[in-house]
């Protein structure tokens, strides 16, 4: 079984969602993980028990199937969390995005680079509404054409005290 295969069947079975998964230097495996869509407003954000409970089960299967690592790492995607599936795009329409094409696409003077609103996918094509020189416009897009996208951070420092 494939790597990926291996960790997403078992992320997925412990209820979790995984995000995303890298190899680092010196044998580190990096696991992003979250809640799936459904859950996620109910439980809120991934907590250390979350991530925890991950690596436990994760180390004792990549043992068993003889996946070589050195170091496991299971974290929250972050507030700039990567969007890199289609259900991601339809998941976070309406949120802030930056989208880096992997090359400009025709009719968009050789920019690569989007910063605004993800819109609602229709069909294959994904979008983002962003502020251009003439004023608001939209990009359509493929993940095809994508090289890497990524949520804005929103943060808000006010109290929750009323």
């Amino acid at each position: 079984m494939q790597q990926l295969d291996l960790i997403e069947k078992t992320v997925v079975g412990l209820g979790y969602e995984l995000v995303d998964f890298e190899r680092a230097e010196r044998g580190l495996l990096r696991v992003y993980i979250d809640f799936p869509a459904a859950d996620a407003e109910e439980k809120g954000p991934i907590t250390v028990e979350d991530c925890a409970t991950v690596s436990h089960q994760l180390s004792h299967v990549l043992t068993v199937e003889n996946v070589p690592y050195e170091r496991l790492e299971i974290s929250s995607p972050g507030l700039d969390r990567p969007l890199r599936k289609f259900a991601d795009f339809e998941r976070f329409a309406g949120h802030e995005a930056i989208v880096k094409l992997r090359m400009a696409l025709p009719g968009t003077s050789n920019r690569k680079s989007y910063q605004g609103i993800l819109q609602q996918p229709e069909g294959e094509q994904l979008g983002i509404e962003f502020e251009s020189k003439d004023g608001p416009a939209v990009l359509n897009f493929t993940l095809a054409d994508m090289d890497k996208a990524r949520l804005v951070p929103q943060v808000d420092f006010r109290s929750r005290k009323a």
